[in-house]
């Protein structure tokens, strides 16, 4: 396949959350996508770190300026295991899936500078943390009776817009290596699209009319995580000021399979289609915060993310397979003429292109309660539209073209997210009690598919402190619902979509001493 048709073929085959977005609009919102990172304490506290201190996440995933708050220095590490489970309803049919992942949320150092004379800047601390921005982790599957239409429906779809003619569809099937470099080469040779004229097109189907019974199976994995280098200081212990730099990286795969049955079928018992996408990217971010004590027992703080800068290389493969009964295709002399082949691979497509995350700017407040613990809320803004996607992969005018569609992709299908969090911490002598909660605002401008995307994350976590160590766990509930399309038809009656409830739980332990 030529490099210019890359994208394009990638644009009809992967279709993920709505079925008539484009894939790289989507990719440019999942790896912008972040729901609560950090330590056990502020994933507790609902993720609440815009004015609230003295916690590694103020590193990695917080506002910089808390670690202003840092008297001492110190090493913390947070593991943590992840529950996934989904339901899904696919033509009237529901199907449940999940899995379970064990990871690393955060490891930092924070070194604290005290000066040994008085001045009006108290102290100043540097850090130094990984983290685990976003989980890539996800298993569903769906299946249903569908009467109205099946995967190679989709591809005849095509061939008969494009109008490839027979010797084209040859030509794009390589014997010696059995390789296709197109995915309607691929069908072609399996027989199970065929020409009705002497140039081909158009192309029908065997078993047209048989109802198909379809199951659906998706696994994904990895991760988006980042190390960070932060400073920040603090002024007359009224203002505390800090900035971090963040060096980002994505690593993404999933695999697809689409099975298909066809139930009266007389030339093919069904067919299999599969794909895999292997990602990996590396980014650049910068975050400036404040946070100034009004009172003792009142602050503000505010934080400002620049995009994230990233560079993208992705594989994508698939492969077609045909279960054809032998001796349903025969000549007049009674051999059979059938495919000789039932699996063809499709050549690989390699592709690289870069991605603009979308700003984030954040404002809160935290009260004190005597020495009995705070409350503390927070509003972020994230400025989903003003994503963007380009590349250099094509020629001058396709990249062009790439980037401009793209742009007004990205502008007529998502808005700016409004997202609002609160917690509170209960203080008794060396034991702390946290409860959070944090409303992640739908993204997207139009349902297309009446599913509403708004995500509430439940929170709460105990904890343990004393002059030289801590230890705290904390547990998050997140539920939302997706949709996922295997493909797409003209006709917006003839396919299905599996609409798929979400429930993600996340614990983390975190561990820390001071030094």
């Amino acid at each position: 396949m030529k490099k210019s048709g890359i994208w394009i073929g990638l644009f009809s085959s992967l279709t993920l959350s709505i079925p008539t977005f484009a894939q790289y609009a989507a990719d440019a919102f999942r790896y912008s996508e972040i729901n609560q990172t950090g330590t056990a304490r502020f994933q507790g506290l609902g993720g609440n770190h815009t004015a609230l201190g003295g916690d590694a996440t103020s590193i990695s995933g917080g506002n910089p300026a808390g670690l202003g708050f840092y008297t001492r220095s110190e090493f913390s590490i947070s593991p943590s295991v992840s529950n996934y489970n989904t339901k899904s309803d696919y033509i009237g049919t529901s199907r449940k899936d999940g899995k379970t992942n064990l990871n690393l949320s955060q490891a930092s150092l924070v070194i604290t500078n005290k000066p040994s004379y008085q001045r009006t800047w108290k102290s100043s601390s540097i850090g130094i943390s990984y983290s685990r921005q976003q989980s890539f982790q996800n298993r569903f599957s769906y299946s249903g009776l569908n009467n109205r239409s099946a995967y190679v429906n989709k591809v005849l779809e095509d061939v008969n817009t494009s109008r490839p003619t027979s010797a084209t569809l040859n030509a794009d099937y390589d014997p010696d290596v059995n390789l296709a470099y197109s995915e309607a080469g691929a069908y072609y040779q399996l027989f199970m699209i065929n020409p009705t004229t002497e140039a081909g097109a158009p192309y029908t189907r065997y078993d047209a009319n048989s109802p198909t019974q379809q199951l659906g199976e998706f696994d994904s994995k990895g991760a988006q995580t980042q190390w960070n280098f932060a400073y920040a200081g603090n002024y007359n212990d009224k203002l505390y000021v800090g900035g971090t730099i963040g060096f980002n990286r994505i690593k993404y795969d999933y695999m697809h399979t689409l099975t298909e049955t066809y139930t009266t079928g007389t030339v093919f018992r069904g067919a299999a289609q599969s794909e895999n996408l292997n990602v990996s990217g590396n980014g650049i971010n910068a975050t400036f915060g404040l946070i100034y004590k009004l009172t003792p027992t009142l602050q503000f703080g505010g934080s400002l993310t620049s995009p994230t800068f990233t560079k993208i290389s992705e594989t994508f493969n698939q492969s077609t397979s045909a279960d054809y009964i032998v001796g349903s295709l025969r000549n007049d002399t009674g051999v059979d003429i059938g495919p000789s082949l039932l699996n063809i691979p499709q050549a690989p497509n390699d592709f690289e292109y870069s991605i603009i995350s979308p700003m984030r700017g954040s404002v809160g407040a935290t009260v004190f309660i005597n020495q009995s613990g705070f409350i503390t809320g927070s509003l972020e803004y994230v400025g989903y539209g003003g994503m963007r996607v380009r590349t250099k992969y094509l020629s001058s005018e396709d990249n062009n073209a790439f980037k401009e569609n793209y742009k007004m992709e990205i502008q007529d299908t998502y808005k700016a997210g409004i997202n609002a969090r609160l917690g509170g911490e209960y203080r008794s002598g060396v034991f702390r009690g946290r409860l959070g909660l944090a409303y992640l605002s739908d993204p997207y401008k139009i349902q297309f598919d009446g599913i509403n995307r708004d995500k509430l994350l439940l929170s709460a976590g105990l904890g343990i402190r004393n002059d030289r160590f801590f230890a705290d766990i904390s547990g998050t509930f997140n539920s939302f619902k997706s949709v996922y399309s295997p493909y797409v038809l003209s006709n917006t009656q003839d396919y299905a979509s599996a609409k798929i409830t979400n429930h993600a739980t996340n614990v983390v332990l975190s561990i820390g001493t001071f030094f």
